[in-house]
């Protein structure tokens, strides 16, 4: 991961995942720019359009959830916290309905 984090080109991932993570950055950076033949590179990778699609929503949401909690002043979780919802989630899966109900209420 550190790997990729430095520098996706130099990275170990499989020349279909750079052109992936290639994509996103261009989500993420420049949207307004993305044509057919961004579209075409990834098909010619091997992406379906439904992965595409789920590239586009996951760097989308991710921003919208980076912007809306900066803005909104909710507090950074602790180490701990991301290393305990990291584990939660290679056990339980991503989605809410597939995480353990909790014992008590929320207050």
């Amino acid at each position: 991961m550190a790997g990729v984090l430095a520098d996706v080109e130099t990275s170990k991932l499989s020349a279909e995942d750079k052109a992936l993570f290639r994509f996103v950055r261009k989500v993420n950076d420049n949207s307004v720019a993305i044509g057919p033949p961004d579209i075409a590179q990834l098909h010619e990778a091997g992406f379906s359009d439904e992965a595409i699609y789920y590239a586009i929503t996951a760097c989308a949401l991710f921003n919208f959830y980076n912007r809306w909690i900066d803005a909104s002043g909710v507090h950074a979780m602790s180490d701990e916290a991301h290393r305990m919802g990291a584990k939660r989630s290679a056990v339980h899966g991503y989605s809410r309905s597939s995480q353990p109900v909790p014992s008590e209420p929320p207050k």
